[in-house]
């Protein structure tokens, strides 16, 4: 196993080691079809690295995630559904949390869809058994060199400085590899979608959205020259 890259759940804030010169690569599966999830799999794979995927909904593709030594396992719930008035995903926060843990009993970290959070949930996810909270993004380009901490209620809390969907809408096209030279907490935030289409604007993506569960289709609209799925390769090798 490549020991440049690492999982959220071996970071320890005391313990400086655990994280410098580290690089963590999480992907948010966001209810990708199983073949596109598969895909970026095959891909990471490939490279015998690390990594720790925040899980939307139930797929049998979960259990090769599970059978694979190299990966880990988080929720990805999504609260949004509840912001706008609807008891869609559960009727209240408790229950979106609990219906996340029962696809993903072992979990030990979360990242929200569209990383909702407050205090009270923070609470609730330290009440549940998670430890680590990954919802903050700080963008590279803040200059900010960055590093987990602890939350008063004990959560450790994980940013990430770089995201797929982000790179595109602010067209940021800086090597990743010259990002995982820098100083600090190195967290990539990838998204199977995003590797499959090789997406470069959001503009891809969004004008393909009635395509995302038919990936025969959609692989007809892959970007031919250097999009997300690129620079992922490149970072990886």
């Amino acid at each position: 196993m490549n020991d440049l890259f690492s999982k959220v759940s071996s970071i320890e804030c005391d313990s400086i080691e655990t994280w410098q010169d580290k690089i963590f690569l999480t992907f948010d599966i966001d209810w990708a079809h199983d073949d596109v999830l598969s895909d970026t799999i095959d891909l990471v794979e490939s490279y015998d690295v690390p990594v720790t995927w925040f899980v939307t909904h139930d797929t049998p593709v979960l259990n090769r995630l599970r059978d694979d030594p190299r990966f880990e396992l988080g929720i990805h719930p999504n609260f949004n559904f509840l912001l706008q008035g609807s008891e869609v995903g559960g009727k209240n926060a408790e229950q979106v949390i609990e219906t996340a843990l029962e696809i993903v009993p072992e979990a030990s970290s979360v990242r929200c869809h569209s990383m909702a959070q407050s205090g009270v949930l923070l609470n609730q996810f330290k009440e549940y058994g998670l430890k680590y909270d990954c919802n903050h993004f700080i963008p590279w380009h803040s200059g900010i060199d960055l590093r987990p901490w602890k939350h008063w209620n004990g959560l450790i809390k994980v940013p990430h400085f770089w995201e797929d969907d982000v790179a595109c809408i602010e067209e940021d096209d800086k090597p990743l590899v010259e990002l995982g030279n820098l100083s600090g907490l190195k967290v990539f935030d990838f998204h199977p979608i995003h590797i499959f289409l090789n997406t470069e604007v959001l503009d891809r993506y969004e004008q393909t959205r009635p395509l995302h569960n038919n990936p025969k289709e959609l692989i007809k609209y892959r970007y031919e020259k250097s999009g997300t799925r690129n620079r992922l390769l490149e970072l990886l090798s």
